[in-house]
């Protein structure tokens, strides 16, 4: 009950919208963490709107159980003991860090059994209009178990992972389960959206709602010079990735591709920007490859400066094998860095081969090389993808606009709940009246 209070000191003067709980298993777990920030930016912008949102996420080592993060209340459940064995959730995410422990998979079990306990007290409560899941599992399926019967609005949303990689007979019934349990199911892509239908075909109330791109502010140009100072070799150019340091993100194909560039670009030079559980792995890759003068590894950056680092090179290359959506990709384009990103998941919705970037084959790294040398030839259609890109990317993938999306959508559910009671109170009314 402290917890609450304390919440509820914090509350905006005025009465909200609506209270919204949030849970999900990716949510930054300290000021300055290298989690993916797209949840607790939702979040801080559908607070500008006028909502009152609280965030559920699994714990982790070094975090707070309860805090007020950047403006959100945010309440972390421990799911194992001691918390140092806590290692499902967070770092590179749940698949990557599967991939790496296969023994995680045993710990499985008490996430979901600790999720849904957690969201039992928080809901029977009655302090919420209204439960927002991040990726149906296991969100969107304890969502489901909790929310059905103490009979708040659920709204599910699907990142692409969810569906795209997580596969078996068991998961597929568990999808389907919280979707169609869900009063509301929204997809960050075209991609997913597709996946989606094909597990479950028919779904109503489907909608797709891409998540915001990060741009707080535009690129600084001192800065950029600084690190184009840095890194970057005359005649160039300077290629730029940025993403979590896990396989699945293609790094090790931009390496090959670098390799296959030197001997003809000879000022060729790489930043990669971030962190994660594979970096010991791609630095020896660097090193085996004798690139060590060439590819150069930031670490982990704080999001407000990302937009430096990516003005800051000749081009992105994102050589993902697999994107739900591809934030980074939009974020690069209003940064105005032409983009080179594979053909996967989502990505096509963002980067349009020879429109807004290049596109090619995923692990083709000499298709890779071969797009930097056009880019390179040709600043004519650089140019071009510049400025297309950082069109399509403020028409379509604007933080404000995921919000506003998103706050409509809540809206409708809750009206919708709001005249089913209505029309559910009639009906039970006229049959006591006839009997």
């Amino acid at each position: 009950m402290s917890l609450y209070w304390h919440r509820t000191t914090f509350a905006m003067s005025s009465e909200p919208r609506g209270r919204v709980l949030c849970v999900t298993s990716n949510f930054p777990r300290w000021e300055g963490d290298s989690a993916a920030p797209f949840v607790l930016h939702l979040a801080q912008d559908l607070q500008a709107l006028g909502w009152s949102v609280d965030v559920l996420a699994p714990h982790a080592p070094g975090a707070a159980v309860a805090e007020h993060l950047a403006g959100i209340w945010v309440e972390r459940f421990h799911y194992f003991w001691p918390e140092a064995l806590q290692t499902v959730c967070y770092r590179g995410g749940a698949l990557a860090n599967l991939r790496k422990n296969p023994l995680d998979k045993f710990k499985l079990p008490s996430l979901v059994f600790c999720e849904w306990a957690s969201l039992f007290q928080r809901l029977r409560q009655n302090r919420y209009d209204l439960l927002h899941s991040h990726w149906i599992l296991p969100q969107g399926f304890t969502g489901a178990l909790v929310a059905g019967p103490r009979k708040i609005p659920h709204v599910a949303t699907v990142h692409g992972s969810d569906v795209l990689a997580l596969k078996g007979s068991v998961l597929d019934l568990c999808k389907r389960f919280a979707l169609r349990a869900a009063d509301a199911v929204t997809v960050n892509s075209s991609a997913t959206r597709q996946a989606t239908e094909k597990l479950l075909p028919g779904l109503p109330n489907l909608r797709t709602v891409p998540m915001g791109a990060s741009a707080a502010r535009e690129p600084e140009a001192s800065r950029v010079s600084a690190l184009r100072r840095q890194y970057r070799r005359e005649p160039g150019p300077l290629l730029v990735f940025a993403g979590r340091l896990v396989f699945e993100k293609g790094v090790e194909d931009l390496i090959s591709a670098i390799g296959l560039l030197a001997p003809k670009m000879p000022g060729i030079t790489a930043l990669i920007v971030g962190d994660g559980q594979d970096r010991p792995a791609l630095e020896a890759a660097v090193g085996k490859a004798g690139l060590g003068a060439r590819i150069f590894f930031t670490g982990w950056i704080a999001p407000e400066v990302l937009p430096d680092y990516l003005a800051a090179g000749d081009m992105f290359v994102g050589p993902s094998w697999f994107e739900g959506q591809g934030l980074v990709f939009a974020e690069a384009m209003l940064a105005g860095t032409p983009v080179i990103a594979t053909d996967v998941g989502g990505v096509g919705d963002t980067v349009q081969h020879e429109v807004t970037g290049l596109l090619v084959r995923p692990h083709a790294r000499g298709e890779i090389a071969a797009a930097v040398e056009r880019l390179s030839r040709d600043p004519a259609l650089t140019q071009q993808l510049v400025v297309s890109g950082k069109a399509h990317a403020r028409a379509h993938f604007s933080r404000s606009q995921a919000a506003e999306s998103f706050s409509t959508l809540f809206e409708n559910v809750l009206a919708g709940r709001a005249a089913q009671q209505v029309r559910t109170n009639y009906v039970h009314k006229h049959r006591e009246k006839a009997t």
